[in-house]
């Protein structure tokens, strides 16, 4: 027989501001080692953007620069004016007295610069990554180090790195030209320059995209696809080849073994990094600013080399702020976008 044991009764679990202390003890040591980052980051990060929230309500210029939030004595001297709404105002129905300024042509060719980057960087990164995962490659290891250095080089030297390239007397482009000239008797232009020719180079839908354009584009692939190659290889890397074996065996071509099972099992890895590649190059500062700087005619602008020169040519902080904050919403509006789209925090079961 089995002896009868008393039970223990089991305490109702508690309600209300006890189990509220409760969860605080029992997560006492979590907020130890979170309070020192939790604190930098207030300082650093909060505080700046609710200051420039407030500064994008005001007129605030280089005049108010003496003015200190926290010291009443500079208020009535150097505080900027309250506008309210009207940087905003501005900013999006094009009323800024700024030279070639269209808000509404900025937004759109910073669509078109996002989409047509993120498509070649992970077209190019799966198609290299699928390349270094073939079995028995001699050299895959060097060649996965190659390929990362335009990722780990700083964005900065490799946009003056092109911009070299492609200078109209001694770029590299323009001595290849040269050569190439030179070997099979042609006639190609070697005093092309590519930063200032404001004619499109084909028609149709894309017609008002400059040539600088695809020197900056061709620039920016070489920079952004090694990111996409490092997450689609290690996708690739946890793909069992059983289920390559199995395909085989009921018929499967190269195909529909890529489509559905190297495609497939490699998505919840590449969506989010190509919604962090999307931001990434929706704000791709280096390659616009040192290479073409936005020309010829502020045809290659993008929002945040606008912002950018609000600040620091044109001093206008409170309008900067505003479109700093114009920006970041339209950022936040396109990921959930591509999150509701793609689902991409939700659970993935194979």
């Amino acid at each position: 027989m089995v002896a009868n044991s008393k039970r223990q009764p089991v305490s109702a679990p508690k309600k209300g501001f006890g189990a509220f202390l409760q969860r605080v003890k029992e997560s006492r040591t979590a907020w130890t080692y979170i309070a020192p980052a939790g604190i930098l980051m207030f300082f650093i990060t909060l505080i700046p953007q609710f200051y420039q929230i407030w500064m994008s309500f005001t007129d605030y210029r280089v005049k108010n620069l003496r003015f200190v939030i926290f010291n009443p004595a500079t208020w009535e001297k150097y505080a900027p004016p309250f506008v309210g709404l009207d940087n905003f105002i501005k900013i999006l129905t094009n009323s800024l007295s700024l030279e070639n300024y269209n808000f509404w042509r900025l937004l759109l060719f910073n669509l078109v610069w996002t989409v047509v980057n993120v498509s070649f960087h992970v077209a190019l990164g799966v198609a290299i990554a699928l390349a270094l995962n073939t079995p028995k490659l001699i050299g895959k290891k060097i060649y996965r180090a190659l390929f990362v250095l335009p990722w780990a080089i700083p964005g900065y030297i490799t946009a003056l790195t092109w911009r070299n390239m492609y200078d109209d007397r001694f770029g590299a482009f323009n001595q290849l030209l040269a050569l190439f000239n030179q070997w099979f008797g042609t006639h190609f232009a070697t005093d092309t320059r590519w930063m200032t020719v404001a004619q499109p180079p084909i028609g149709g839908p894309l017609a008002f995209l400059p040539l600088a354009f695809y020197c900056i584009l061709l620039a920016n692939i070489w920079l952004g696809w090694p990111f996409m190659t490092v997450v689609a290889t290690g996708a690739l890397q946890s793909i069992s080849a059983d289920l390559y074996e199995a395909a085989s065996m009921d018929g499967a071509d190269g195909w529909r073994r890529l489509w559905y099972i190297t495609l497939s099992l490699i998505r919840p890895a590449m969506v989010p990094a190509i919604m962090l590649g999307s931001i990434w190059t929706f704000n791709s500062f280096a390659p616009i600013y040192f290479i073409s700087q936005g020309g010829p005619f502020g045809q290659t602008e993008i929002l945040v080399t606008q912002a950018y020169k609000l600040v620091y040519n044109q001093r206008l902080y409170g309008v900067g702020a505003a479109f700093s904050l114009v920006v970041f919403f339209i950022l936040l509006g396109i990921t959930l976008i591509q999150n509701r789209v793609t689902r991409a925090t939700e659970a993935y079961d194979v």
